[in-house]
């Protein structure tokens, strides 16, 4: 559940970095891709359930 909650804040902030790099362009906005990327993978990782679940 933190792999899910973690993913979504990181990719609300990626794309939020990303809007803003549009409007106005700022040295290291192209990290925001790779926020958006790694936060959509910690979402997918984050919604499958663990070995433990039934």
């Amino acid at each position: 559940m933190r792999l899910l909650a973690v993913g979504v804040v990181l990719s609300l902030l990626g794309l939020g970095g990303y809007v803003a790099g549009v409007v106005v362009a700022y040295p290291g906005r192209s990290f925001t891709i790779a926020v958006v990327m790694i936060g959509l993978t910690l979402v997918a990782i984050g919604r499958t359930p663990g070995e433990g679940s039934a």
